[in-house]
């Protein structure tokens, strides 16, 4: 089953690039910049990465940041991230970056972006990796913070797909961003949103009847709501799923618990993701066989979830067609 997660072909489609600040990594941009981080070795970077819930983790994720300044931190972040892709064969990506993050410390939106960019260029060029680029707006700050990062943004529009929400969910529903979704669609981007993670079922019906999402990152809690699972069963509304990440913030106590069977036996249209690997202990390839073993799950649900991860994505048909026919020829070679 290793092998089979290893070498079946796959996209990830819920990953935050900010999210892949390996601690060896940190400690390198954080010298070369001259600045202090609150940790004196690697070990004590990865004592500090024990979380309780949400905000305890995104405490931590926002101090990181703090030493990412310069174009080429960026570029070094999601560089090193596209090269663990290149390991366990993740032929497709699309990576939420947050520019409030950096803005709001002094970091120009030109800097942030820039870096990013140029890495999903090599990567395509060097490693063969496909991506697209989407743009969160942080829940727990104003609207108009995220109007104001969606007008700076449109300098870039040919490299941004989309826009999504994310941070903190308890207490931001997703109407409150209903006015810079409504912009951003009409500007042409996509959007997605984080919903039914820790926040209630209604986050999920307001993404998609509120903000007109594409996509509901999460969505777990959905399952409390049989209506909604209609719903979702019905639109094919894709839910991007991240176990190791749900296991490490308490949204479950034991992968055995997962709701990832129960979901496709529902017909849902699921994917598994890996969220923010630094931090929850491990990147796609780690999250399927942790779920895999957790449920038992067979190569044939493995098949389809990679299927789903290119069903999922905002890629063109032509490709859509071209990778899953990929995963069609992987599977059957693999099990015949």
């Amino acid at each position: 089953m290793e092998n089979f997660i290893k070498n079946i072909p796959k996209a990830e489609l819920h990953l935050h690039i900010e999210g892949t600040f390996e601690p060896e990594l940190m400690f390198r941009i954080a010298e070369r910049n001259h600045i202090q981080i609150p940790y004196q070795t690697i070990e004590e970077i990865r004592d500090a990465y024990k979380f309780s819930n949400l905000q305890d983790f995104l405490n931590i994720y926002y101090e990181a940041t703090n030493v990412l300044v310069l174009e080429q931190d960026f570029y070094d972040l999601t560089w090193a991230y596209l090269k663990k892709l290149q390991e366990q064969h993740v032929v497709h990506t699309e990576l939420f970056f947050d520019p409030q993050s950096h803005t709001s410390r002094g970091i120009s939106f030109g800097t942030v972006i820039n870096g990013i960019h140029h890495a999903l260029l090599d990567a395509e060029q060097e490693l063969g990796i496909s991506s697209k680029l989407i743009m969160s707006f942080l829940r727990h700050l104003s609207e108009t913070s995220a109007m104001n990062t969606l007008n700076e943004s449109l300098l870039y529009k040919d490299w941004i797909l989309g826009v999504g929400l994310d941070s903190s969910e308890k207490g931001h529903p997703p109407s409150k961003f209903r006015n810079v979704f409504l912009k951003a669609k009409q500007e042409g981007f996509k959007g997605v949103a984080h919903a039914g993670e820790e926040g209630p079922p209604s986050y999920v019906r307001e993404a998609i009847y509120h903000l007109g999402v594409s996509r509901i990152d999460h969505g777990n809690r959905s399952l409390e709501d049989a209506d909604l699972i209609n719903e979702l069963v019905d639109r094919q509304m894709p839910l991007t799923l991240c176990p190791l990440s749900n296991l490490k913030l308490g949204v479950i106590k034991d992968l055995k618990d997962y709701p990832l069977k129960k979901m496709m036996d529902y017909g849902l249209l699921v994917t598994v993701n890996s969220d923010d690997p630094a931090y929850f202990g491990g990147y796609l390839n780690e999250n399927l066989l942790a779920v895999s073993k957790a449920l038992n799950l067979s190569k044939y649900d493995i098949y389809r979830l990679a299927r789903n991860s290119f069903t999922s994505s905002f890629l063109e048909d032509n490709l859509k067609e071209k990778y899953i026919q990929e995963v069609e020829e992987f599977y059957h070679s693999a099990i015949y």
